[in-house]
């Protein structure tokens, strides 16, 4: 599986982390930036991690900032995502299985480094369910659709 990974400055160490465990997972990883911890401004990685997973050129992406909540709310606006903010494993689990996350976003300032990993490697295991759980997905799709 191919992993688009992407941060701002406050997230561009927690990023470097979340990478090399991307790898030791058996993972390729595609890192899009940003690299360094000069200031920059979030939509701009957020969008290219998105459009990344949009297009084919990534399975699925994994977003840094400072709280998760600004790169899931611009990944958010590429049609086609479903970003998610998870700060624990279950939400992190069941945003794949139920909700088919194709996009996980974490807060580097509110997630411990260890629980972030822990959540990153719960969510990159787990696999969408299916079943009652696809006509939901598809009715965000419609709503997508429809706007």
């Amino acid at each position: 599986m191919k992993i688009a990974v992407g941060s701002d400055h406050a997230g561009y160490r927690l990023k470097g982390e979340v990478a090399a465990l991307i790898q030791e997972l058996g993972h390729e990883v595609s890192d899009l930036g940003t690299h360094s911890e000069e200031s920059v401004d979030y939509p701009d990685f957020a969008v290219k991690v998105a459009r990344a997973v949009t297009g084919g050129e990534a399975d699925l992406g994994i977003l840094v900032c400072g709280t998760g909540l600004g790169m899931a709310i611009a990944a958010n606006k590429v049609k086609g995502i479903r970003a998610v903010t998870c700060g624990d494993t279950f939400s992190a689990r069941a945003s794949r299985e139920h909700n088919d996350a194709n996009v996980l976003c974490i807060g580097a300032r509110v997630t411990g480094g260890g629980l972030a990993l822990e959540i990153v490697k719960t969510w990159s295991e787990s696999e969408f369910q299916g079943g009652r759980h696809a006509r939901r997905v598809q009715k965000i799709a419609d709503i997508e659709s429809s706007s």
